[in-house]
């Protein structure tokens, strides 16, 4: 196969493991919104990280792959986990007291601040085309969440501010990929994320007892969210950041019928008005950069 097939074929499979983060995603929503009540939000990510830690460290024994944890950019690992910790934390708040539709409509602003930090971390351009797309993609922020027609929960702020912090997440992963293997990437993601849920969940000196029948939908949580981030750093390591993240917008009807079906909520007509605005902003944004 030639090197410029072989370089065309890139974006493709990146689109495809970005299908398998959707799937996982998705997946996670239903355990999350099972939990939360049950659990808080911090002490939901301390139990699903220590069962990914424990399942990153024995795939990675067999698979024969620990040699790939280094330390190289043990600073990287930690700013990039600090900003999912944070995003993470907020998006499983918000699926728990806002409609998974609205939640999920909100955080596809995240390719929006992929290209408005790209610039600053990446040293990417701001182009006129993206610029164009971040514009316009508030405009749809502002359809899901009317302000001045609704009062703006704080659902809805919480599901706007993990946005912001998986953008972070998808362009401190994207600068890892460059050099480090995802073995490494997912077992630091873990560590770190198991000692920060440790913190923050013990602040108070009071963690709730993982019980019998929550055991399951955290354990769906934590495999759940693996994978997704196996696909989500595979599919970044394979296609440009700008490319990949807006594949995820097919996420938004699977989790509407979720909702739908599972939890009897119904989809507001400005929360898919408003969504379509951000899928089209980034649509035109992919078709302007691969021209």
């Amino acid at each position: 196969m030639s090197t410029a097939v072989m370089q065309e074929a890139q974006p493709v499979k990146g689109a495809l493991w970005m299908v398998g983060a959707i799937l996982s995603f998705s997946t996670m929503a239903i355990g999350g919104r099972e939990v939360v009540g049950h659990l808080d939000t911090f002490e939901l990510m301390l139990y699903r990280s220590i069962f990914g830690l424990v399942t990153v460290l024995t795939i990675a024994f067999f698979a024969g792959t620990l040699h790939h944890i280094t330390t190289r950019k043990l600073h990287l690992q930690i700013a990039r986990n600090i900003s999912h910790f944070t995003g993470q934390n907020l998006w499983f708040y918000a699926i728990g007291v806002a409609p998974l539709a609205q939640v999920v409509a909100l955080e596809f602003t995240t390719p929006l601040w992929v290209i408005l930090l790209a610039p600053l971390v990446l040293g990417e351009a701001l182009t006129r085309s993206r610029a164009t797309a971040a514009l316009v993609g508030f405009m749809g922020i502002l359809l899901v969440a009317r302000p001045g027609v609704n009062e703006v929960s704080i659902g809805v702020i919480c599901a706007a501010g993990s946005a912001i912090g998986f953008a972070g997440s998808a362009i401190f992963t994207k600068i890892l990929t460059r050099t480090e293997r995802i073995t490494c990437i997912l077992f630091y993601l873990t560590l770190t994320q198991t000692i920060f849920g440790l913190l923050c969940a013990g602040f108070d000196g009071d963690i709730a007892p993982l019980t019998g029948d929550m055991l399951p939908w955290v354990m769906l949580v934590g495999a759940t969210g693996l994978c997704a981030h196996f696909c989500l750093t595979k599919a970044l390591s394979l296609a440009p950041a700008a490319v990949v993240m807006p594949v995820d917008f097919a996420r938004l009807p699977v989790v509407a019928l979720i909702g739908m079906a599972l939890y009897g909520e119904q989809v507001d007509v400005w929360v898919i008005t408003g969504a379509a605005l951000i899928f089209g902003a980034n649509y035109l944004n992919i078709l302007k950069e691969t021209r």
